[in-house]
């Protein structure tokens, strides 16, 4: 799997522990070269795969007492991808190396748990595990559950001029991306509120959003169409970008959906807008959300047509050099209360996941990481199965692991959750003790932060932009 670094511009990505160059050919899985001036060194995905199975090696040593070698032979070895059992296993081997063995379940704290933006209380007794099936606790899981999930997949179409038919190595941070902004369709179509139920004949509109992201060209938000907007931004099939490229690429793909005349895609548009310290993303500091300018894409996105549009918000951050500035978690847990939250785009050096949820001092996510065959989703077809798209196993990681480079994700149905979405940023901007993820101001002709009604104490942005602690962000 293609190491990311998680920066905000596509660069190479050397290992910890050496210096690798990654091999980009459509046709490995998870094995790497080793780079050309040090062929004597395997790397680390080199490694997995020689140990996810004695099948990838011609020649291996029987028992020291014989001495002798026992040649095997594996007659579909030739292409990795042809045996997708052994494909989600050396990923999910090599994931556990990266991110560390997968931890899942709930711990047997009572603490409350929040998943996008809604809070579950759990009681002792359910905190136990005689109580899996509790009331709350079913309630959380039955959420998560419902999330969207997207992974690799094998079996697609090309990608452009390209042979890639799969996105194994290299597209987790694009699958965590497009895991994201269906989250979002998903809000904007069917509401916070909606749950997916098996017994049920699945819901035509919820169909409608998994179309959109199928594995081709003809569908809007596919990995095909993503790169292709995205490549101003470094995107390439077989190659892997940070989240500030990703984020980026997302408001060019809305952008040129909207300008489409095909009116299947017009009632899933929606505008997204980018917070970030310029306009290229390249100043260091505290990003700044500035209302005016968000209101100038709400306006232009909508060419009157109606009078606020739904709004993706997308905040890319680099919170510290080689992990998370322990200042900012605070911050980064309370962004999930928030009615608005859409979670975090994050992980660690090589695995990109999608964070979804916190409790305490952890972060449950949706991997990408797991190999599956291309599904065909049409919503005319009920019947069609699903099931690849959920998951149903709760991990998590700490959240100090986590890489700094990450984006925030905000959805906001109309202006009434905008407003509102700007009181909640300035009060823990103010609560953030000189360490604000991100500020917000009025427009770039005042000093004032957040909207007017905020409250009777309004805190200026010279007092949340904690510019004495300006060199703890990395400059982008």
């Amino acid at each position: 799997m293609k190491a990311i670094c998680d920066r905000f511009v596509p660069s190479k990505c050397s290992s910890s522990s050496t210096s690798e160059k990654r091999d980009i050919s459509p046709a490995s899985l998870v094995s790497d070269s080793p780079s050309s001036d040090d062929k004597s060194n395997l790397t680390l995905c080199s490694d997995v795969v020689a140990s996810s199975s004695p099948d990838s090696q011609p020649c291996r040593e029987a028992s020291t007492s014989e001495h002798k070698p026992v040649c095997t032979t594996h007659n579909s070895w030739t292409v990795i991808l042809k045996t997708a059992s052994m494909a989600s296993g050396a990923i999910r081997r090599f994931q556990d190396r990266v991110l560390g063995p997968s931890r899942t379940g709930i711990s047997s704290s009572t603490s409350e748990i929040w998943l996008l933006g809604v809070c579950y209380k759990i009681s002792e007794a359910e905190s136990s595990e005689e109580a899996d099936a509790g009331r709350v606790l079913a309630a959380f899981r039955q959420d998560f559950s419902s999330l969207i999930l997207m992974t690799y997949r094998r079996g697609f179409e090309p990608i452009g001029d390209t042979t890639y038919t799969s996105d194994v190595n290299w597209g987790c941070m694009l699958r965590s991306g497009q895991m994201l902004f269906a989250q979002a369709l998903l809000f904007q179509r069917l509401g916070r509120s909606w749950r997916k139920k098996d017994s049920e004949p699945a819901d035509e509109k919820y169909l409608e959003i998994l179309e959109l992201f199928g594995d081709t060209e003809a569908s809007a938000f596919s990995i095909h169409n993503l790169i292709l907007a995205g490549e101003s931004y470094g995107l390439a099939a077989g190659s892997w970008v940070g989240p500030y490229a990703v984020c980026r690429s997302w408001e060019s793909l809305a952008g040129k959906k909207k300008e489409e005349t095909d009116v299947k895609y017009k009632s899933f548009s929606m505008s997204v807008h980018i917070v970030s310290g310029s306009e290229d993303g390249e100043r260091g500091g505290a990003p700044i959300l500035c209302i005016e300018d968000v209101t100038k894409t709400c306006m232009k996105f909508s060419e009157g047509e109606t009078e606020w549009p739904p709004i993706l918000l997308l905040v890319p951050l680099v919170l510290g050099l080689d992990k998370v500035n322990p200042r900012y978690i605070p911050s980064l847990i309370a962004t999930f209360t928030f009615p608005q939250s859409l979670g975090i785009l994050g992980g660690k050096p090589g695995a990109s996941t999608y964070i979804v949820g916190v409790q305490e001092d952890k972060g449950f996510y949706l991997d990408p990481h797991d190999v599956q065959q291309v599904v065909t989703v049409k919503k005319e077809n009920q019947d069609v199965d699903t099931s690849s798209y959920h998951c149903n196993t709760l991990r998590y990681v700490p959240l100090e692991s986590l890489d700094p480079s990450l984006a925030l994700g905000f959805y906001c149905q109309d202006k009434d959750d905008f407003d509102d979405f700007c009181i909640r940023a300035t009060k823990l901007a103010g609560d953030s003790n000189g360490a604000p993820l991100f500020t917000v101001t009025e427009s770039h002709r005042t000093n004032d932060c957040g909207i007017a009604e905020t409250s009777s104490s309004t805190v200026t942005s010279t007092e949340i932009s904690g510019e004495e602690h300006e060199d703890d962000w990395q400059l982008l």
